[in-house]
């Protein structure tokens, strides 16, 4: 399988999500759960072994692959090589009232370009 592919894989499951919050009215828990049980019996999702982030202005969801829906306790968010490096950063720099979501990821995502070998600066 090539890159291409994952790539269609990936914006299906993308559509499928957006299908689901529609059907949903809305209701992101609802959807991403939805979303979870059709990624694990969909023979064409199966092959996705990926997470996908969600939020709305209430909650901020991640759904993996494996059929897990996870919430987070704060808001927060990480995946990836950095994930974990770039979470800690935003857990320490959400502290500070005059930044705005934006410069906070950003910020977060240099720090742990800074730190982690495997993730880098693009």
């Amino acid at each position: 399988r090539g890159l291409g592919d994952v790539y269609k894989r990936q914006e299906y499951g993308v559509e499928r999500f957006e299908k689901h919050v529609e059907a949903c009215s809305g209701q992101l828990l609802q959807a991403s759960v939805a979303l979870a049980k059709q990624w694990r019996t969909d023979k064409y999702l199966r092959q996705l072994h990926a997470t996908l982030c969600v939020c709305d202005k209430e909650t901020t969801l991640t759904i993996s692959g494996n059929g897990d829906v996870i919430e987070a306790d704060d808001g927060l968010v990480a995946i990836g090589s950095g994930g974990e490096y770039a979470l800690a950063a935003a857990k320490a720099l959400i502290e500070e009232p005059h930044l705005d979501a934006e410069t906070i990821a950003r910020r977060a995502m240099k720090i742990a370009a800074d730190i982690c070998i495997y993730t880098n600066h693009n």
